[in-house]
């Protein structure tokens, strides 16, 4: 990390100056920018993005008296970790989380069908994948990540706890178009209306959420009349596989998931429950825990379970729903209107935890919007680009509820062969080997748009697709010869990337064309480093340029490198000796992500760490002209 920039300081560097304006009181403000609702996984991850920018005024309510303390949640996907990089918590939750290096699958034994053997065991993420592991760790840990980097960002944002909304209305032709009535339920204010207006407004409210009912939407679906219980438990067992992710299916017992959780010890079962008749639902049966229990020993059979405690359980009923937009703009209108209310998370989309992607699905939601709304509050983009955050999101969590009601259906099926209504355990375990990636978080890709441009150059970086995340891969920084990865330097700031991949000539030449390109950005009228990086502000504030190379980092002089890529910036003029990195010989990036040695290349990284663009390295009206497509 960097710091130091304007003046020395003492102390933590992750504790950024507090900045200027009024004290925090106990009310809340008549009008705010960004208005969020909900403390779940969506709202704040928001919340922490939005904390970044001193200059938009936002505001987090929760229903709740205070911040989550045992949440339901607990799969961390391979990007949902990389998003945590960019949040600078990774290390964190690396260290307290609870590893998913390898799944098993059970199944019923053929010669008594009563037990249960194991039937295989693989690697739970592909080699190469991504730089981090899935992981498992209690969503409220998540929460406290992201509140301290609220509490430690320059606007020190905390949550308003106590605030149930109300009412919502909208005015098109008022500066705060969204009129939000709170009323306060902790203690001491209990009926008392609040009134904000805001700007925008994000419901991450759940699948119950106030901010949806009141756009008018529904969560449309329906329910697979499953009921399932989870729990998860101190526990002593003689089963094999406890500490690791298990499948099991059963002849007798249904089936049973077995998660294990951070810390060593506790657990998660997730256990099959009997069916639920036609518009029955789950609360009508009256299920305990010890119901929870026994069928988990039964499916578990012929193995013993002791359950020593209960830490938390719920029963649910599987069912997947979808709200069909996510924002306020009624399809039709989508041309002359531009939304100011939107949803997220369980808002606007519900499915089972069986594939483990609610919170990462929702986070993922909350990221994609954060830097939207930055960008246009900070007058960089016209507000008509926060359309494409429905059109983005709505077809990944389509994609999601489709991929969740096939996995369901292949967990709740009976264990057999291949007779109906059951399940071959072989058919299982090779659709969740083919689904790998989608359960990674890695297979997201957005379309092309004027955030996301065409693949007529995708052949000079094929392992870097355009739609798709940034898949980063290890590098060794010139000035220092650091070793680390690319893709940290995309961290959640709100600024675009643009990664100059060099060609097989000398960077340091003439006229090589990272010279040239450095040229145009810093010198052209028509560069957009220069037309859209406001006054005064350092080079790198909006478009920050990095450039790579495929010469060894002692083969190259940092002083005979194009100036614009050591930029003085701050108060005092200082050189930004972090912005050129080489291949590390051991891992060559260029190999990796099959980039054109020759020719080189640029590739455009949008703020949410989503390749927008790949363009040949002399492209220069080309990169204008994309930027030109949003930027104001």
């Amino acid at each position: 990390m960097q710091f130091h920039l304007n003046g020395f300081r003492a102390g933590d560097p992750e504790v950024l100056d507090a900045a200027a304006g009024p004290g925090r009181s106990d009310g809340l403000p008549g009008e705010v920018d960004v208005l969020i609702v909900g403390c779940g996984p969506a709202g704040l991850t928001l919340a922490a993005q939005m904390a970044a920018f001193p200059d938009i005024t936002t505001r987090i309510v929760e229903q709740k008296e205070g911040p989550l303390r045992l949440g339901q949640a607990d799969g961390i996907a391979c990007r949902t970790v990389e998003m945590f990089a960019a949040f600078g918590f990774v290390e964190r939750a690396l260290k307290e989380a609870y590893w998913v290096n390898e799944t098993s699958f059970w199944k019923p034994d053929a010669g008594r069908r009563e037990n249960i053997v194991r039937s295989g065991r693989i690697q739970d993420t592909e080699d190469g994948l991504s730089e981090f592991p899935h992981l498992i760790l209690n969503q409220a840990r998540v929460h406290d990540f992201y509140l301290d980097v609220m509490r430690r960002s320059a606007t020190r944002l905390e949550p308003d706890y106590g605030r149930r909304v109300a009412g919502l209305t909208i005015d098109h032709k008022a500066g705060h178009p969204v009129s939000v009535r709170l009323e306060r339920v902790d203690p001491g204010h209990e009926g008392e209306i609040e009134t904000v207006r805001a700007k925008y407004v994000v419901g991450c409210d759940g699948a119950r959420s106030a901010v949806r009912r009141a756009l008018g939407r529904t969560l449309e679906g329906d329910s697979a009349n499953k009921a399932w219980g989870v729990m998860d438990v101190l526990a002593v067992t003689d089963f094999p596989d406890i500490r690791i992710k298990a499948a099991i299916h059963s002849a007798n017992g249904g089936s049973v998931l077995i998660i294990p959780r951070e810390g060593g010890y506790l657990v998660r079962i997730y256990v099959e429950l009997e069916a639920l008749g036609e518009n029955e639902r789950v609360a009508s049966r009256n299920i305990d825990v010890a119901q929870i229990v026994t069928a988990a020993r039964r499916a578990l059979h012929p193995y013993t379970l002791e359950v020593k405690e209960i830490a938390w359980w719920s029963v649910y009923e599987i069912g997947q729903r979808l709200c069909e937009k996510f924002d306020d703009v009624p399809a039709e209108e989508v041309p002359d209107r531009v939304p100011c209310v939107f949803i997220a998370g369980d808002a606007c989309h519900t499915h089972s935890p069986k594939a483990g992607q609610g919170m990462n699905v929702s986070m993922q939601d909350a990221f994609n919007l954060g830097w939207k709304l930055a960008a246009v509050l900070r007058g960089r983009c016209a507000p008509k680009i926060l359309h494409s955050y429905s059109e983005e999101r709505h077809a990944v969590a389509a994609e999601l509820i489709d991929f969740d009601r096939k996995i369901a259906k292949l967990f709740s099926a009976g264990a057999g062969a291949a007779s109906e209504g059951e399940v071959d355990p072989a058919e299982f375990q090779r659709y969740f080997v083919k689904q790998a990636r989608f359960t990674a978080g890695t297979e997201t890709h957005y379309r092309p748009s004027a955030i996301t441009g065409g693949t007529a150059h995708q052949h000079l970086a094929e392992g870097l697709v355009v739609g798709r995340r940034f898949h980063s891969a290890p590098v060794i920084r010139l000035a220092d010869a650091k070793p680390m990865q690319l893709g940290h330097a995309v961290t959640a700031d709100g600024r675009w990337r643009v990664f100059a991949f060099g060609g097989d000539e000398d960077p340091a030449g003439e006229s090589s064309a990272i010279r040239r390109l450095c040229g145009f950005l810093g010198q052209a009228a028509e560069s957009p480093v220069r037309k859209y990086t406001p006054p005064g502000a350092d080079v790198d504030s909006v478009i920050d340029v990095r450039a790579v190379f495929q010469q060894g980092h002692r083969a190259l002089a940092l002083e005979a490198m194009p100036g614009f890529l050591l930029p003085a910036k701050g108060r005092y003029g200082l050189r930004d000796y972090e912005k050129m990195f080489c291949a590390d010989p051991a891992q060559d990036v260029f190999a990796m992500r099959g980039i054109d040695r020759v020719r080189g290349c640029l590739v455009v990284v949008r703020p949410d760490q989503y390749v927008a663009h790949v363009l040949p390295l002399d492209a220069h009206e080309e990169l204008a002209a994309f930027f030109a497509g949003f930027f104001v």
